[in-house]
């Protein structure tokens, strides 16, 4: 049996007030292309298949269009769970009428104990389990327990669905969480405080696979059928090295047999450049992708006045400037030397950036004679 493990598509996305929409839009044509072309037994989304719980319209027809072509038009059966960023109760809405169109919602606890058995002639029936991102306190409440932690939580509930599973069947897990030991990325949202959402892998390795959903980076944690897919796209410049795309799992009557990387790229990537002004533009026109989003880490020296504009007429995609070159700039202390200068020597740096040349000894005389009145004044 071969499906495909994605996770964190983040449906709906913006980076620094630019809507990821069409970015999302390509690389989900691209994984559409690959089903085409590369049928599978069924797709996964392990969490995290909107970016916020209330999603925007475009992103929800997104969605629909995606669920028309793998469940309609490829007749592939697609499996989900909601996440951490997902509103649960609005994902679920009528997920036991989806069922019969080949969309499976695993919305809830009452659903992650009803299985979509599949069968193949590689691996027999091979049973999805899918299990809902949740935080202790819901687990406690529905199952009238003590759990007070995400490690117990996950234990309890992988050991209800371990006393379900059937001797003949291979046992794919689905889970959106942190599993202790594995690398996160900045555009994660914590799931609690200092560290207590971590897991223990060991509660699934008796599992078949498990798909993971939540972290963006594409890893395994703790034995070779644990993984992560990773996200669909690089949602920010922490990622850039980052290599995208899903999973391609293999299993037989043993159970797991291989996972293949399937790279999908953005049009837009995240890059982060970092350089002198005048070099970064002069860089920009051979560079063959000037349309990525950028963060630019600027090392001049001195004050530049609106280097955003001048970036931009070369990458117009330049989303957030650092400067830790500067005196006058992210660094306090170095500010604060910048402010300890004379005005007349902040006017001359001024001068010199605005218009390319220096003061005249005339125009400084002019300019200390307008702040000496100017302190006289008391201004």
């Amino acid at each position: 049996m071969k499906f495909l493990h994605t996770s964190d598509w983040h449906l709906g996305r913006q980076f620094h007030q630019v809507t990821l929409l069409d970015d999302q839009r390509a690389v989900l044509d691209q994984l559409i292309t690959y089903l085409r072309n590369n049928p599978v037994d069924a797709v996964i989304v392990a969490g995290d298949i909107y970016d916020r719980s209330v999603p925007p319209t475009a992103a929800i027809d997104l969605l629909d269009d995606v669920v028309r072509v793998i469940c309609g038009e490829l007749n592939t059966p697609l499996l989900m769970i909601p996440g951490n960023h997902d509103g649960a109760k609005r994902l679920g809405f009528a997920a036991s009428q989806m069922k019969k169109s080949g969309l499976h919602i695993f919305a809830d606890f009452e659903q992650m104990m009803q299985p979509l058995v599949l069968h193949s002639e590689q691996a027999g029936d091979v049973a999805f389990w899918g299990m809902p991102y949740h935080d202790p306190e819901s687990v406690r409440h529905y199952f009238h327990n003590d759990i007070n932690s995400h490690d117990a939580a996950h234990q309890f509930l992988c050991e209800n669905i371990l006393a379900q599973t059937q001797p003949s069947q291979r046992n794919v897990l689905i889970s959106h969480c942190f599993v202790d030991g594995a690398m996160e990325s900045e555009s994660e949202r914590p799931l609690s405080i200092g560290g207590s959402d971590r897991v223990d892998h060991r509660h699934f390795l008796p599992f078949d696979y498990v798909a993971l959903g939540h972290l963006h980076q594409p890893q395994m944690k703790g034995a070779e059928h644990i993984r992560y897919s990773g996200s669909l796209m690089k949602y920010s410049f922490g990622e850039q090295h980052q290599s995208k795309g899903a999973t391609l799992v293999e299993l037989d009557q043993q159970g797991f047999v291989r996972a293949t990387s399937v790279p999908l790229q953005a049009p837009h990537q995240m890059r982060i450049i970092e350089g002198e002004l005048e070099a970064i533009i002069a860089s920009g026109a051979t560079d063959p992708q000037p349309e990525d989003y950028l963060l630019v880490r600027l090392l001049d020296k001195h004050a530049i006045l609106d280097p955003m504009e001048k970036l931009r007429q070369v990458y117009p995609n330049v989303l957030h400037i650092e400067k830790p070159g500067m005196l006058v700039g992210i660094d306090q202390e170095m500010g604060k030397a910048r402010l300890a200068r004379g005005e007349l020597d902040m006017f001359r740096d001024f001068f010199l950036e605005a218009k390319r040349e220096p003061l005249t000894e005339q125009q400084e005389k002019v300019v200390l004679e307008v702040i000496q009145r100017l302190k006289t004044e008391g201004v």
